[in-house]
């Protein structure tokens, strides 16, 4: 690619257009937010003075309103259970009187503490004065009731009766005078509320008009400064799309879209000439891709053909070589028969290394279609395929409720077998325990393979889904390595990952984790 040397700045434009567009929001925007600080702190203040005249007319003035109406009740529960009581002498008015008198109590306390609050002398004085008399009328009235009634019966309550009328009356103005008081108290407190939501109403119309008139200076400046030039710059773009590829693009204001039409215009001459190198190279690069899929497709048929051949020449030296020791086995000493072993079990190997690599080779390519396949079925499929093994090591197949995924049946079984084969290869002393389960996570679904057996260190687990890859000796453990390789080329196959979890100190065995696609395979095929 071909270095170009910048383009020298363009010419600044004059006049009004000389002003940067930053400049230009620089100023209205100052003037706006200068406004809307000074209304947001007036409303604040407003807010904030209104908060406290209401959490006192709400949290103090009108509870204690309503804790003078509970000492009313009580007041009047006492002294119409005393007078009954002073008639009929029954402990039933009694005890009505004594519980008035705790209620009084407690909404004293309470009306105690909310007087304390308010900060008005008056309704503390009222409420003292409330406190005396209705102690004034216990005092004269009611304990003297109480305790005259064994000697006068029923005659106590005519008998006291005008020092309770005169007593009762006291208190009664006690109570109107703080009712009165509290009411005051009421009335200022919501004159105050409704005089602050006048002012935060005053306010937020001037924030209103503010916010207009800063909406008002924004439109003309985006309209005369920033959408008409730019409506000039997208119908000379537009020429320049619809192939007029020498049209110049060139706007005179602002400074900031004059400079832009100016580098935009150069960039269309570099990008004109780029797009035609780029066009050169990408029909290189398809020639390529296309000569590269040829290749792997003979690759492919190369390895397929090339291990189906050497079959044939297996199948005859194994045979042959065990005829050998068939028919002349007596006249062969120790050692030959030994070479005779090592030769069939040489083929046999090289037979199953075959049939491994051809399995490998033939995922995705031969008989790979895909179609919703039942894993239960094709776990008891690839279960009945290891079942001699099964019997002989006597382990234990559980799985829990299997899926319907996307996939190729065949492979599917091959992975299940791949599996369930290791688990039963590198088992413990323990009898094998092979556990299948599934669970759905977005659109995939997650399979995991779990036994009791020797285990995998962690560090091995990239290594153990590479061709040929073993860790452990070929006289222990018998196979060509190919098992896992196998297993990861069918599940990215697939569209999904396998991989070795992480072993968990305190259980031994293996977990296998892999994922398939619960839908269709057009997304994942």
């Amino acid at each position: 690619m071909t270095d170009l040397a910048p383009l020298p700045p363009p010419a600044p434009p004059s006049g009004v257009g000389r002003l940067p567009l930053a400049r230009w929001f620089a100023m209205a925007g100052t003037v706006a937010a200068l406004a809307f600080a000074l209304g947001a702190a007036v409303t604040i203040m407003t807010v904030d003075h209104l908060r406290v005249i209401r959490e006192s007319v709400v949290d103090v003035v009108d509870p204690a309103v309503l804790q003078t109406l509970e000492i009313s009740t009580a007041l009047s529960t006492q002294e119409s259970s005393i007078r009954a009581y002073g008639r009929t002498n029954e402990d039933q008015y009694l005890q009505d009187y004594r519980k008035g008198l705790q209620a009084e109590s407690e909404s004293t306390a309470r009306l105690t503490v909310l007087a304390g609050r308010m900060g008005n002398a008056t309704a503390r004085a009222d409420l003292a004065r409330l406190t005396q008399a209705s102690a004034a009328w216990r005092r004269d009235y009611a304990d003297v009731v109480i305790a005259k009634v064994p000697e006068l019966k029923t005659e106590t309550a005519t008998a006291y009766a005008p020092i309770n009328a005169q007593r009762f009356t006291a208190v009664r103005d006690a109570l109107a005078a703080l009712q009165d008081d509290l009411g005051m108290l009421h009335d200022q407190g919501s004159a105050r509320i409704d005089a602050g939501w006048r002012t935060f109403y005053i306010v937020l119309a001037v924030l209103a008009l503010v916010f207009v008139g800063a909406a008002l200076a924004f439109t003309l400046i985006i309209r005369y400064i920033v959408l008409r030039p730019i409506s000039q710059l997208t119908q000379q773009v537009r020429a320049v799309a619809q192939g007029e590829f020498d049209r110049v693009l060139q706007v005179q204001r602002p400074a900031e879209l004059a400079e832009l039409s100016g580098r935009v215009d150069a960039m269309r001459g570099r990008m004109l000439r780029e797009w035609r190198r780029a066009a050169d190279a990408q029909r290189l690069l398809s020639d390529q891709a296309a000569e590269l899929r040829r290749s792997n497709a003979e690759l492919e048929q190369f390895a397929y053909v090339a291990s189906h051949d050497l079959q044939e020449p297996l199948r005859k030296v194994a045979s042959f070589t065990q005829m050998l020791d068939q028919r002349y086995g007596d006249q062969l000493d120790e050692r030959a028969k030994q070479y005779v072993t090592f030769a069939v079990d040489g083929a046999k190997r090289m037979q199953l290394l075959i049939n491994d690599l051809l399995n490998l080779s033939r995922v995705g390519r031969v008989g790979g279609e895909k179609a919703p396949t039942d894993m239960e079925k094709v776990l008891e499929t690839a279960v009945g395929n290891v079942a001699a093994q099964i019997e002989d090591t006597d382990a234990v197949v559980t799985h829990d409720a299997l899926p319907t995924v996307y996939g190729n049946r065949v492979l599917l079984t091959q992975l299940f077998q791949n599996l369930i084969g290791n688990a039963l290869k590198f088992r413990s002393e323990r009898p094998p325990r092979i556990h299948i389960s599934a669970r759905q996570q977005s659109d995939m679904w997650e399979f995991a393979c779990t036994d009791n057996g020797i285990g995998i260190d962690s560090k091995y687990a990239d290594r153990i889904f590479l061709i040929f890859q073993r860790l452990h000796p070929r006289d222990v453990y018998p196979g060509t390595g190919i098992g896992l390789a196998l297993c990861r080329k069918i599940v990215e196959y697939h569209g999904g990952k396998i991989q070795l979890e992480d072993p968990d100190p305190d259980r031994p065995g293996t977990t296998f984790r892999w994922s398939l696609p619960a839908n269709t395979g057009e997304q994942h095929g």
